[in-house]
């Protein structure tokens, strides 16, 4: 028997249901099981996501099997709807949408009205007694196919429709008559004719099939694509095709069609939210063609509706456990709900929303803590307009998506992305988004838009993405074409600054103040839900007291890095650190390191004063010496100026010297060189006048009644013995220091394992050190022979190839065609790195070094204390990884500290759910 490719949904019952969706897409999947719980839902069938991987396959061919099994389903939609498609009096027309397991707002293709042509629309006419909806149906086809199918950029039928109203002296499309709409349907299909030199498709059958094929494509366009990537969506995974029956909110004044959520996707406030339209098809109110009405006011205009309305989302909330992002259009004064998925939603709603639904017994603490995507928190993180600060209100919009956002005005996606490579922070303004500006949404700090409302493509996806929004700004006029925008007579250009108010829909001038952001509220209680699931500790690298403050702020158990070489960058410290560089003996050196000593040692002291009681982990010394010198190049440069203007003879010998120093300490590879403990060996003067610095501080802050936990971290040993040279001078520094002072507090002298042997070694090394730390930056690095400075082009490439031709670097077209090449691909050339291994642990590789480090480690010394410092400290799946291998702790940048913290949790609860499930035999 054949394998079911093809699931018909309707009359109350579906062949697929809501737990479908990797077989049915996150729509197809939520169309059936509305259907299931007897809500009103036009019938159609959903062709399944496997069939877009046999399309790719095939060479974008749909199997003669499955072709029968959608032409079988299609009289069976046909029989239940009573109309025939392509029949010229009776016509059945029906959408063609995408839908993948998992939701992506806008980035692929939809086409409504499909089946109507030149005879059914007049069928249409006389059967609706409405000639004007018929047109307005037919117009919305032609545009919409032309560009979705056809491949005419939908811009240029705008402009004829434009002009039509212009031509009217009418300002909205619904003061167009049927004879205007028939006048444009001939336009659109002649203009149609002169670019392709061929009919618009008449033939209903044709239409369907191309517009799937049209949809199926769209999996793999640009935006689509890019979203994935973003996103981390798969590429195999595929989107499904839904082929449902129209139903029509743009017939008259009782007919509606709107968007909405079960609560508010910005604040997360328990209200009904959204938005419709009168006498309009559903792209109205997403495109923000015209401006739309809050669903509140559907109340008044079509009670009994409204109120249906609400008892039906309600419903599926209840259902779903979770807020719904619903679709529904009124023909006649009857409802239909189009879609349910589970809402969008910021960071700020997402965590009210799970807050709440615990205290309302919708779902369990665990579940709360789940539902939010780490990476989200980020979003909580983000600055905030000082509310001290004196501000220009120019205009308002909506406030579509929350929080401030300053930067240089932009008006197109590709020179947003110009810019922030360039290191800009920019707005970028639109009249309004399309999904073709996802890539500069991506970059940009802040979206602007003149037209769209709150649930427009530009509200949400900034809403998503966690950028600033704000939409429907009306008083500004967008001129794109001249780069500026007009608010009354003042005119701002590309380039000025503007600040925006996502919160209150605010558009300022210039830049404006931001504040960082508190963990109060909701926030502060699902942090805590974390905080007792989570095994794991979370501390922060933290090389300041500002720095260590905002750590505990967010909830750091400690400083698992501080790099003291950041401490010495200071303009008052590099003439101290330059001075010890260029002593020639060891008693120029000394001197030298005492003037720094004071310094290092108030730094330490305001690092445990604000860890109150913490362990604060400070590693020694790490970069080599010339870090902290001129550059070589740049010295020459000068030395030879001075010789040609003659300068001073004194201060041309003092850069000599210093040139002679730079020339000496010059390494072809510094990052393998004299660095780390290393250095401390050649120069143990500085390692004994770190470590003197470190117990000083800790003995006077103990007089204080503070209590300290001094971590020693030795950096880039690869031999016990480096380990224990250091060790001896720590230790003895800290035993004669803690005398002096008559004091006394627990300190461990640990090392960073940063080196591929010192993980193979690591049962040697424990014997010696109290803990752990790896170092994973600099681990990856010499694993992978990647150069952290000057790898970015590489793994940009080995994570972009499946999109290249690999002779000539060019992007390749849908077909897998090279422009440049003239060949064709059988199949996408594969990706040689999935994601950047700076950003995300690479388990394969670099993460068996760290699991066979804490396995040795241990085994040489039972309970060793072992963390991790890298960036990968921050990143959710390095945080995983980390709790499954065994991890006591992982440290991050301080702002990444919640996200730690939440997936740390999130870790432990897969664990669990995994150990319910029954083993595979």
């Amino acid at each position: 028997m054949a394998a079911k490719r093809v699931y018909f949904f309707g009359g109350g019952k579906a062949e697929g249901h809501g737990g479908m969706k990797d077989v049915l897409g996150g729509k197809g999947a939520g169309l059936a099981e509305m259907t299931n719980l007897g809500v009103p839902v036009p019938p159609g069938f959903t062709i399944s996501t496997e069939v877009c991987n046999l399309f790719y396959k095939n060479r974008g061919k749909i199997p003669p099997d499955v072709n029968r099994e959608i032409a079988a389903n299609l009289v069976r939609l046909e029989k239940l709807a009573g109309k025939k498609l392509g029949d010229p009096k009776n016509p059945l027309l029906v959408s063609v949408r995408s839908g993948s397991k998992f939701s992506m707002p806008g980035m692929m293709d939809t086409i409504l009205n499909l089946g109507l042509n030149d005879k059914s629309v007049e069928g249409i006419a006389q059967k609706s007694k409405n000639p004007r909806f018929a047109y307005d149906s037919y117009r919305r086809f032609l545009m919409m196919f032309s560009d979705v199918v056809l491949g005419i950029d939908k811009e240029h039928f705008e402009e004829v429709f434009d002009q039509k109203k212009k031509e009217r002296s009418v300002s909205s499309d619904v003061d167009l008559t049927a004879a205007d709409l028939k006048d444009l349907c001939g336009k659109f299909k002649g203009f149609v004719k002169g670019r392709l030199r061929k009919e618009f498709p008449q033939d209903p059958a044709a239409q369907l099939e191309l517009a799937r094929d049209a949809v199926l494509k769209s999996w793999n366009n640009d935006r689509a694509k890019y979203y994935r990537k973003a996103n981390g969506i798969p590429d195999d995974i595929g989107t499904a095709v839904n082929v449902q029956a129209m139903v029509f909110g743009n017939m008259g004044d009782d007919c509606a069609t709107g968007v909405g959520f079960t609560r508010n996707p910005a604040t997360g406030a328990n209200e009904f939210y959204g938005e419709y339209l009168i006498n309009a098809q559903g792209e109205d109110v997403v495109a923000g063609i015209r401006t739309p009405k809050p669903i509140t006011a559907l109340k008044k205009e079509m009670p009994r509706v409204f109120g249906q309305l609400v008892k039906i989302t309600g419903k599926l909330e209840k259902h779903y456990k979770d807020v719904q992002d619903f679709e529904f259009t009124v023909e006649s004064d009857k409802l239909y709900m189009l879609q349910t998925r589970n809402g969008k939603r910021t960071a700020t709603a997402a965590v009210k929303i799970a807050v709440d639904m615990v205290n309302e017994k919708l779902i369990t603490r665990e579940e709360a803590v789940m539902r939010l995507d780490p990476q989200q928190i980020d979003q909580l993180l983000h600055p905030v307009i000082d509310p001290k600060a004196k501000v220009e209100v120019i205009a308002k919009g909506l406030p579509a998506s929350p929080g401030a956002a300053t930067g240089a005005v932009v008006f197109h996606a590709d020179r947003a992305v110009e810019w922030a490579m360039e290191g800009k922070a920019v707005i970028l303004v639109r009249k309004e988004t399309s999904p073709d500006d996802i890539h500069g949404m991506d970059v940009a700090r802040g979206i602007l838009t003149a037209k769209g409302g709150m649930t427009s493509h530009a509200a949400v996806v900034a809403r998503q993405m966690g950028k600033t929004c704000v939409a429907g700004c009306e008083a500004i006029d967008v001129d794109e074409g001249t780069h500026r925008f007009m608010v009354g007579s003042r005119m701002i250009r590309e380039g000025e600054f503007i600040s925006l108010n996502g919160s209150t829909g605010e558009v300022i001038l210039g830049q404006v103040p931001l504040i960082a952001p508190k963990m109060t509220g909701s926030f502060g209680t699902l942090m805590s839900w974390a905080d007792g699931i989570r095994r794991l500790k979370v501390r922060a690298n933290a090389d300041t007291p500002r720095d260590a403050r905002t750590a505990r702020e967010f909830g750091a158990q400690g400083i698992g890095l501080c790099r003291t070489e950041h401490m010495f960058f200071a303009e008052d410290r590099i003439p101290l650190m330059r001075e010890m560089i260029l002593a020639r003996t060891r008693e120029e050196r000394e001197a030298a390191l005492t003037k720094l000593l004071p310094l290092q040692r108030e730094d330490f002291k305001g690092l445990y004063r604000e860890m109150k009681g913490y362990p604060v982990t400070i590693r020694l010394l790490d970069p080599p010496l010339h870090e902290f010198l001129p550059k070589r190049e740049d010295l020459m440069v000068e030395v030879t100026k001075l010789d040609l203007v003659r300068a001073d003879r004194t201060i041309i010998e003092e850069k000599r010297r210093l040139l002679e120093r730079v020339e000496e300490l010059h390494e072809f590879n510094p990052m393998l060189g004299l660095r780390g403990c290393r250095l401390g060996i050649l120069y143990p003067e500085i390692s004994r006048m770190q470590a003197r610095a470190i117990f000083e501080a800790a003995c006077e802050v103990t007089k204080e009644g503070i209590r300290v936990q001094p971590e020693v971290m030795i950096p880039l040993v690869s031999m016990v013995q480096e380990m224990r040279a250091q060790k001896e001078l720590i230790v003895g520094v800290a035993e004669e220091t803690m005398k002096r002072y008559k004091r006394k507090f627990p300190y461990t002298v640990g090392t960073m394992i940063e080196l591929p042997r010192a993980a193979v070694t690591a049962d040697e090394i424990a014997l010696e050190a109290e803990f752990f730390s790896f170092g994973t930056n600099d681990l990856t690095q010499t694993t992978f022979g990647f150069s952290r400075d000057d790898s970015g082009k590489i793994i940009q490439y080995y994570m972009a190839r499946s999109e290249l031709c690999t002779r000539c670097g060019t992007k390749l077209e849908k077909d897998l065609s090279c422009a440049s090449c003239k060949i064709t691909y059988q199949k996408r050339p594969e990706n040689i790195l999935e994601a950047d291994v700076f950003a995300t642990l690479d388990q394969t590789g670099v993460g068996q070094l760290v699991r066979m480090g804490v396995e040795k480690g241990r085994a040489a010394r039972p309970g060793l204390k072992v963390g991790i410092c890298g960036e990968h400290g921050g990143d959710p799946k390095s945080v995983d990884f980390c709790h499954r291998v065994g991890l006591d702790y992982v440290s991050c940048s301080p702002y990444r500290v919640p996200i730690a913290r939440l997936s740390a949790a999130q870790a432990v609860l897969r664990e669990r759910e995994a150990a319910r499930q029954p083993k595979k035999q």
